[in-house]
């Protein structure tokens, strides 16, 4: 007779549930082992009604396919890298979420590692750490410019593409049109009739920033007007708060900020000011952030279809992974000036 304390102290002999295999689906679905294996590979020999019944069973069952012995199977890991030089902004954050949704939606899973091109780890130790990982392909999403530097040689064997940077002739870089729509931002100010336009650059080194810039200067010296000098920001609404007070001093009625941020930022230190919007001054921000419509008043602002670049990004990424060949190309996706109450003709 076995007392309390010994029932206690002996080991418990409950049985831990085997994991279902491969060939526990197969029987229960049945069919043989190699469609089972067919499915759980992703393999399209299947009819539908087979695969249907197998993935049914799988779910029952709770079985888990074996991803390394599937990648060893295939030649694919089903999985995709993004290498990011931000996590602050609203932008590239909300690129990589289409990005993570695009790629769910084909069956793919995405490791996410952040670098830093001042003194840290460059776009080239990032990239090698990330092919050890085990994926088919990477998308960089940088908001500094690569084209000049010598970190951008990235070794073969992945495919790579590039989102808002300058990625040079060997690699696909897909952005939104941020030429065209600084240009569109500019153009619109003019033709309310105010006799130029004031810009706040964002940061040097980002390759949207300074293509804004050339553009907003371009359309500037094609009218044969006035370019002003254009502070530099740093995509805070605190730069474009700072900047103002200068702006107004060189005569400014219309403000073009690189980004909605600083373009808050303008708001508020003419609200300060006493200064009326869009009656006095009129500001136009780019991005067409959440809430842009709810600042007062409501932004005239460029909207980047950041979804579509995060979708454009997967299926250029996907079909070069089924053909390493692929010639690279540069896509570029459209913007839309949406005009609203922050713009107006100058008193």
């Amino acid at each position: 007779m076995t007392t309390a304390d010994e029932r206690e102290t002996r080991p418990s002999r409950r049985r831990v549930r085997r994991t279902p295999s491969l060939a526990d689906v197969a029987r229960e679905a049945g069919v043989a082992p190699i469609t089972a294996s067919r499915v759980a590979n992703g393999a399209e020999n299947v009819d539908e009604a087979t695969r249907s019944r197998v993935l049914d069973t799988m779910g029952r069952l709770g079985y888990r396919p074996n991803l390394a012995a599937r990648a060893l199977a295939t030649g694919h890991f089903k999985s995709i890298g993004v290498l990011t030089s931000s996590m602050r902004s609203p932008g590239n954050m909300w690129t990589i979420g289409e990005i993570v949704t695009a790629a769910a939606e084909r069956g793919y899973t995405v490791t996410l590692l952040p670098f830093e091109l001042r003194g840290g780890e460059t776009v080239v130790n990032a990239y090698d750490r990330l092919t050890h990982e085990g994926v088919d392909g990477a998308i960089v999403v940088a908001e500094r410019r690569l084209d000049d530097d010598t970190s951008i040689t990235l070794p073969p064997g992945v495919p790579v593409i590039f989102i808002d940077a300058g990625g040079g002739d060997e690699y696909t870089v897909i952005d939104s049109d941020q030429a065209g729509g600084a240009r569109m931002a500019t153009e619109h100010l003019l033709d309310l009739g105010h006799r130029t336009v004031h810009h706040i650059a964002g940061p040097r080194e980002s390759y949207a920033a300074m293509r804004r810039l050339a553009a907003w200067r371009r359309v500037l010296e094609e009218r044969g007007l006035r370019v002003p000098e254009a502070p530099i920001g740093d995509w805070r609404s605190t730069s474009g708060h700072e900047a103002v007070d200068a702006l107004l001093a060189d005569g400014a009625t219309a403000i073009f900020a690189a980004n909605d941020q600083m373009a808050f930022g303008v708001l508020q230190r003419l609200h300060e000011l006493g200064i009326d919007v869009p009656g006095q001054v009129s500001v136009v921000g780019f991005d067409d952030v959440i809430d842009a419509d709810a600042s007062w008043p409501p932004l005239t602002t460029v909207r980047q279809a950041f979804d579509e670049v995060g979708r454009v990004a997967i299926a250029d990424l996907l079909e070069r992974i089924a053909d390493h060949d692929r010639p690279t190309a540069g896509v570029v996706v459209p913007v839309q000036l949406i005009v609203r109450g922050s713009t107006a003709a100058p008193a």
